[in-house]
Formats: structure tokens, sequence, C-alpha cells
């Protein structure tokens, strides 16, 4: 059985629309360099702008 890592041990960015730093998630392991918002709603929210 694989080792739980602690959150604070995965890499982090920063949300460009709420400024907020959110961690990496498993479902964004294929394309974790592609990922730019935390959420849909920061998504939707910065192309309104």
């Amino acid at each position: 059985m694989p080792r739980m890592r602690k959150k604070a041990d995965l890499p982090t960015k920063l949300c460009p629309a709420c400024r907020r730093p959110f961690a990496w998630r498993k479902k964004w392991q294929r394309d974790w360099d592609q990922v730019k918002f935390c959420s849909h709603r920061c998504r939707t929210s910065q192309r309104q702008s």
C-alpha cells in the first residue's frame, strides 16, 4: 500500500483569478503544468473580465 503524503508536501500554485494558493490533485496528475485556475468558478470569472 502506498504511503500517504501530507498536503503540505504537495506542489502548489497561485490562482491568477482569486490569488489564493491551491494544491496538486490526483485528477490533475497528467496535466499539472497546464492547470492555471483553482476551480471552474475562477476559470469562468477570468474569461468574463
